[in-house]
């Protein structure tokens, strides 16, 4: 079971604010979590190769095809503000 100063350490490291109902439920709640990590740390892994994911997924990239591009004059078509080569935008840092 996991105590109530472990859960208020924890909201301290964690920059959390909880009100009392709440450090009260999160002290069953974790107790749970901590009660299920057990009953799989329990569970005998020997010989069982690490596993990357459960499913079986072949390359999934497409073949880089070199196609025309945009025109700068087509690119810049739909911009609101541009010039000649550039979109303009507004200034964000000083």
């Amino acid at each position: 079971m996991v105590t109530r100063e472990e859960i208020e350490n924890i909201a301290v490291l964690s920059r959390l604010k909880f009100t009392e109902e709440e450090l009260n439920a999160f002290s069953s709640s974790f107790g749970n979590i901590v009660e299920y990590f057990d009953a799989l740390a329990a569970v005998d892994t020997e010989g069982v190769e690490p596993l990357k994911t459960v499913m079986e997924y072949g390359n999934v990239f497409r073949d880089d095809v070199v196609e025309p591009s945009l025109s700068t004059k087509e690119a810049l078509a739909n911009a609101p503000k541009h010039n000649e080569v550039f979109f303009k935008v507004p200034k964000v840092i000083e």
